[in-house]
């Protein structure tokens, strides 16, 4: 892609730099050859903005990238990017559980990008917060501008690489769209700076001001369509069962859902992403993009908690407009409310830009020119390199290169974790024990990352020295499914991680490789499961030759049975003391209650699947159906015959004192209450659903600025008595009016910590 496009906002961005206006132009008459390829040029000027001989030298290019353009939608931007943040900040930054997940002396396993990284005390960590908004609310408003960006960038990035757990595509680019805005002049258009200093007022800006905010969006659009291209993501597996949302029911009206799954879901995907950018650069196709990609994102703000990235890249799309649209917005309004809006004034001339033509003074480019170029230029190749530097930090890369978030391979790959087991040895002593998987931490993302999983085995050696385990060992056994393939380990098990070897720069020695070459089997994998009744299931497994799978059979399974899909097995049967060989199509029945050991003994790796049924939940499903009919037809007069009185609470809805409490009649009038109050969300209007919306977001910001101001409070005049403290924390999580607490992150996170009762 070009520099930026050069929309028209007054004749002298058009016009060619000062080497080409020596002379009168209507002297020369020039052959038809370059008449021709002058019209070339002007075809070339209207699509693009700029003409060929614009990139033909680097003092032209300097022209190009410094001419001047209208402030306008690039202030816009700067206020609605500094609101999104502000609004950010108390979500999915942490403001509102900041107190859950950085309480002081809490033992937890922390993932930073650089172990000398460690979080603050927690009254500090408000105070980074408290600057980090105050940074944000002065990008909104203009206010000293580049002193805000600093307020707001360092902390942010303080905060992001202190825990690689959170990383996602959009918090990364809120953080590369922050340092952008730190050299970028976005408060010469509806800030406090232009009311402040005239000269800043409604003043031009380099025309690379735009490029790097046009191009870093059409990176993530183009790059995000590349990472599509993968096979997985074509055939349809990546987001299988995204197209059962009811956004999507309007397609399934036409498409089954697997085609809608693989032709809206996938294939409109891919599609968009790959040309969102061109259509946005393109001012006749730029409607149509408009639409597309602004229905696109207000799809995903409704199908994934991601936050502000919707409303951000809604806020991007503008960008690729003419410079000039909110001055002719503006000035169609009434005058009565010019007061509060935007100039609609031209723009004055700016000492920044290098003029050609027109009001401006002209003036070849300075060396701010000449470096806002090589910036621009730098970080656009910096960018484009960043998403395919994996070869260099091989230490990053598992089943997908490097870490998620930086790669704008965004939802390419859907993982689901069957089993997981922590061992520990005593180095001394050699005793065994077993850890609750995630205990000491506060995420799960560890699991799928070798830097993670040797950052959390580091850790845990540590603090099972306190329960006086010498020189433990730990060995992790994980077994992962990634785009619907077999479950298989992702790590070698008998690795002891904390004295394993791993560098950011070299392959991971104990990484386990993917199964590719059984990617094909997945077709037939859905045939199986969907031969299947409701009360069958079925998990896919895959192991690697010498290894075994150590597992137990629940007694509320029954008939639980292995089969062979592929290779060679034996199965052990511990209590029994007996093998069994188990070659292609062998199928073995497995006693509930019991472990079992499944050892691959082929050359090969070898595939196989247990089938088995909860007939504990079964039962559990016919009691509640049974106790549904009993009811009606009770309330329809069917059934004549009193009911029991451990049976009369499913009339009344609840439990009434003195009745005995039968665990079947709980499950039923839990079941009945859970469905009552999902019907009455469904039938919910737009104001009772706005209201309960604006409970809960009141809930998250009214906390996030009391326990704010709590901090701060303790860091200027000290922290009060641990009764007084107490009595603040619980008014701070007072929740006022009907809300659902489920819904709320603060209440999803308990109180004392991150499994405290496995501490």
């Amino acid at each position: 892609m070009g520099p930026g496009r050069a929309h028209a906002a007054g004749a002298q961005l058009c016009d060619p730099p000062p080497e080409s206006q020596e002379g009168p132009m209507e002297e020369k008459q020039p052959p038809k050859a370059p008449l021709a390829s002058s019209k070339g040029c002007n075809r070339m000027k209207r699509l693009l903005g700029f003409e060929a001989a614009d990139l033909s030298s680097w003092s032209r290019l300097v022209c190009l990238l410094n001419r001047p353009t209208d402030p306008a939608a690039l202030g816009v931007f700067r206020f609605l990017f500094g609101l999104l943040m502000a609004l950010d900040i108390p979500q999915e930054r942490g403001l509102s559980y900041l107190d859950h997940k950085y309480l002081d002396g809490l033992p937890v396993c922390r993932f930073p990008l650089f172990n000398f990284l460690e979080p603050l005390p927690l009254d500090w960590m408000y105070l980074v917060y408290t600057v980090m908004l105050l940074g944000a609310l002065g990008i909104m408003l203009g206010c000293f501008y580049r002193i805000s960006c600093l307020l707001f960038l360092l902390p942010y990035w303080y905060v992001f690489l202190l825990d690689k757990t959170t990383w996602n595509n959009h918090s990364y680019l809120y953080g590369l769209l922050g340092f952008q805005f730190l050299f970028i002049n976005a408060n010469r258009y509806w800030s406090i700076d232009g009311l402040r200093n005239p000269r800043k007022r409604n003043a031009h800006v380099p025309l690379w001001n735009y490029t790097l905010l046009r191009t870093q969006v059409f990176i993530v659009y183009f790059i995000a369509g590349i990472k599509k291209l993968d096979a997985d993501w074509v055939e349809g597996y990546s987001m299988g069962s995204l197209a059962r949302h009811w956004l999507f029911s309007p397609f399934r009206l036409v498409l089954s859902e697997e085609m809608t799954n693989l032709l809206v879901v996938h294939g409109g995907g891919l599609v968009l992403d790959l040309t969102a950018g061109f259509l946005l650069f393109l001012d006749a196709t730029r409607p149509f993009a408009l639409f597309f990609v602004s229905y696109f994102h207000c799809m995903n703000s409704q199908l994934f908690s991601i936050g502000m990235f919707s409303y951000t890249m809604l806020a991007t799309s503008p960008l690729f407009c003419h410079p000039d649209w909110p001055r002719r917005l503006a000035a169609r309004l009434p005058s009565a409310l010019h007061v509060l809006l935007p100039l609609s004034r031209p723009p004055q001339p700016s000492p920044e830009c290098v003029y050609t033509k027109g009001k401006g003074p002209r003036r070849r480019p300075g060396l701010r020119q000449k470096l806002g170029a090589a910036f621009t230029l730098l970080y656009i190749l910096e960018q484009l390199f960043l998403p395919y530097s994996h070869f260099i930090t091989q230490g990053y890369n598992n089943w997908t290169n490097g870490l998620y978030g930086y790669s704008w391979d965004m939802m390419v790959h859907s993982r689901s974790h069957q089993h997981v087991k922590i061992t520990y040895r005593d180095g001394r002593t050699g005793e065994l024990g077993y850890l609750n998987p995630g205990v000491f931490t506060q995420s799960r993302r560890w699991k799928d990352h070798a830097d993670m999983l040797k950052q959390y085995a580091t850790c845990l050696s540590g603090l099972l020295q306190n329960y006086n385990i010498s020189e433990p060992e730990i060995y992790f056994d994980i077994w992962v499914s990634i785009n619907d393939r077999f479950q298989q380990r992702l790590f070698d098990p008998g690795t002891d991680i904390v004295r394993a070897e791993w560098s950011p720069f070299q392959k991971t020695p104990w990484l386990k490789p993917l199964l590719v070459d059984l990617s094909p089997w997945r077709t037939k994998l859905q045939e199986i499961e969907d031969s299947l009744d409701n009360q069958t299931e079925v998990v896919f497994i895959a192991d690697f030759p010498g290894l075994h799978l150590e597992n137990f059979v629940s007694e509320d399974l029954g008939n639980a049975s292995l089969q062979l899909l592929k290779g060679e097995v034996v199965v052990e049967m511990v209590k029994e003391g007996q093998n069994h060989t188990l070659r292609e199509g062998d199928r073995i029945q497995l006693p509930p209650g019991e472990y079992h050991k499944v050892f691959t003994v082929s050359s090969e790796p070898s595939c196989y699947m247990y089938i088995y049924v909860n007939t504990t939940e079964a039962a559990l499903e016919q009691n509640l159906t049974r106790l549904q009919e009993l009811k009606e037809k009770v309330e329809n007069g069917t059934e004549t015959e009193p009911l029991p009185p451990e049976l009369q609470p499913i009339l009344s809805g609840s439990l009434t004192d003195g009745t005995p409490a039968d665990p079947v009649v709980e499950a039923f009038l839990r079941r009945q209450q859970r469905i009552q109050e999902l019907q009455k969300r469904r039938s919910a209007g737009l104001g009772e659903r706005f209201l309960r919306f604006s409970a809960k977001k009141y809930f998250v910001f009214r906390r996030s600025l009391l326990m704010t101001a709590i901090s701060l409070r303790n860091l200027a005049w000290g922290r009060p008595s641990l009764e007084q403290l107490a009595k603040e924390v619980a008014y701070a999580n007072m929740q006022f009016g009907e809300e659902d607490s489920t819904s709320s992150k603060v209440e999803e996170t308990p109180s004392k910590g991150p499994d405290r009762s496995d501490l």
